[in-house]
């Protein structure tokens, strides 16, 4: 077990890599505690949880809304949680922003913590505060910034995921890599029959590297007002594409790593050699799937993205494998390189 501790400049939160999710129970308060999940989590592990009050919200997507957060709001009032309270959540990336966004606004504010039960969670979105709930099919777009106390991730809890939603997390892994640390891409590429048979000991160390490269940005930019922008490399189109398709977030996020590598490499910020070691191992885990978005409707996403700034949108390229920077580019600009893509790359 490895614990990681990500320190900003008001809270800490403790981050446990290859901890059993079971000893929750080591460092949980006492009282006051009510545990939020998805009802997949919950029909394979809900008999194991902590003895408090559980509240089960539908597994997907569409669960992320403000609707979903009230209702669970009414439940808490019900059951008497007052500031003292502390909200647990268990489950992957949806859960851990409904019960982070909860926490951060529930009489302004209550602890929380999770326990993150997906790829996509562990290396992702249960570290660094972010949470986020839809809205009329804009991403994210309502949010807060609230660390949580602790987060658990169980490397043997990835073993019950369907395939498809491992391989999801797998994206976000490999945006990892693509931004911040090349040896950790090269690890991907060398154990790629592994990964795919998830081996345990193996995907804690993967995880671990992705979460002190996370916290390591945070710590430097916590409210996303720089460098932790680049966190959203393969996100815009990403984003556009999630929405519009109803693709799972990981496989939309990998199609749009690979449009970004390909506008990063028209550019000229990237050889022709990386954008192709990175598509074979986007297609190796089988991470990209056909998705066509009509010129109005992807401006439409992207004019309603919270990365838009006037009549331009933050952008991240690759200025090799490892290396990603941030650029505002035209709206129009972004819309106009994925129709010129999609011509040449999809007949």
């Amino acid at each position: 077990m490895e614990k990681i501790v990500l320190k900003t400049g008001s809270s800490f939160s403790e981050i446990y890599i290859g901890a059993r999710w079971e000893s929750v129970n080591e460092i949980l308060p006492g009282t006051g505690v009510v545990i939020i999940t998805d009802t997949n989590i919950n029909r394979i592990y809900g008999d194991r949880f902590p003895d408090f009050p559980v509240f089960p919200v539908k597994a997907g997507e569409a669960s992320k809304t403000l609707e979903t957060v009230e209702s669970l709001a009414e439940r808490l009032i019900e059951s008497g949680i007052d500031r003292s309270g502390f909200i647990l959540g268990i489950g992957g990336g949806v859960v851990c922003d409904i019960a982070g966004f909860l926490a951060s606004i529930y009489m302004r504010g209550v602890k929380s913590a999770f326990i993150s039960t997906s790829l996509l969670s562990q290396v992702d979105a249960s570290t660094g505060g972010k949470n986020g709930v839809n809205l009329r099919g804009t991403k994210n777009i309502l949010g807060s910034f609230q660390q949580p106390e602790f987060v658990i991730c169980d490397q043997s809890m990835l073993q019950t995921l369907p395939e498809e939603e491992y391989f999801s997390g797998l994206a976000e892994l490999i945006k990892t890599a693509l931004i911040g640390n090349e040896n950790l891409f090269e690890m991907i590429e060398r154990k790629s029959d592994a990964i795919k048979s998830r081996d345990t000991d193996l995907m804690s160390v993967l995880v671990s590297l992705a979460v002190r490269f996370k916290a390591s940005v945070v710590e430097e930019d916590e409210k996303e007002s720089g460098l932790r922008r680049i966190l959203n490399f393969g996100h815009t189109y990403g984003h556009a594409i999630e929405m519009y398709k109803s693709f799972r977030h990981g496989y939309a996020v990998a199609s749009g790593m690979e449009l970004a590598a390909a506008f990063s490499m028209t550019k000229g910020y990237l050889d022709e050699r990386e954008y192709g070691r990175i598509s074979s191992v986007l297609k190796y885990f089988r991470l990209l799937r056909k998705h066509e978005i009509p010129s109005e409707e992807l401006e439409m996403l992207l004019l309603r993205d919270k990365k838009k700034s006037g009549d331009d949108i933050y952008f991240f390229f690759l200025q090799g494998i490892g290396k990603a920077v941030t650029e505002k580019v035209p709206v129009r600009e972004v819309v106009d390189f994925y129709s010129q893509y999609m011509y040449g790359n999809q007949k």
